[in-house]
């Protein structure tokens, strides 16, 4: 990895050679991330292109205070939910349930890739709420003012995703358990 000080200074230039640089240092980092709140390996894709854009033409308000990494980590999160915020209503018609504690089902040996999919296969809304809440550590109160919904909705929106991912990998278990 490069000195990210001479790095971001040069990007701050415009140096495009500092920019494939900075590309080749944080890209699987960020690819990560996207992934992580994409529906797909295509649609992170672009969200990671996105992002770098958005990182490039914002690089100046970086003042070197720090962490770099989490600064462009927090870019890449909010050039993401920006897009889905445009692309749909992120609400719920109620966002009168409570938040439920996820049942004990006992000990499931489930791959990160299984995993990542059934995340990836829950609608936008909930999707993004579980991400922020349970991967990232964000606040109801954090979720709700970065999505520009409810407290309620965001609790209610990761109820719903809890409940969705629990009924997949309930699924999922019932086939194992089946096919052995």
């Amino acid at each position: 990895m490069s000195n990210p000080v001479e790095l971001i200074n040069n990007c701050k230039k415009g140096d495009r050679q500092a920019q494939e640089q900075l590309y080749r240092d944080y890209s699987r980092i960020l690819f990560g991330i996207c992934l992580k709140y994409s529906r797909n390996k295509t649609e992170a894709e672009d969200n990671l292109h996105d992002s770098f854009m958005t990182i490039y033409s914002k690089i100046e308000q970086f003042k070197n205070q720090g962490s770099f990494e989490g600064w462009i980590k927090r870019i890449t999160v909010n050039t993401v939910l920006q897009k889905y915020r445009k692309e749909e209503n992120l609400t719920v018609v109620s966002d009168n349930i409570e938040e439920e504690a996820p049942e004990d089902s006992g000990y499931i040996n489930l791959d990160l890739a299984t995993l990542l999919s059934y995340i990836q296969e829950l609608p936008n809304k909930y999707r993004l709420t579980f991400n922020l809440y349970v991967m990232d550590g964000y606040s109801h109160k954090e979720i709700s003012e970065l999505l520009g919904t409810s407290l309620g909705t965001s609790k209610s929106n990761l109820a719903r995703a809890r409940m969705i991912l629990k009924e997949k990998i309930e699924a999922n278990k019932a086939k194992i358990i089946m096919e052995g």
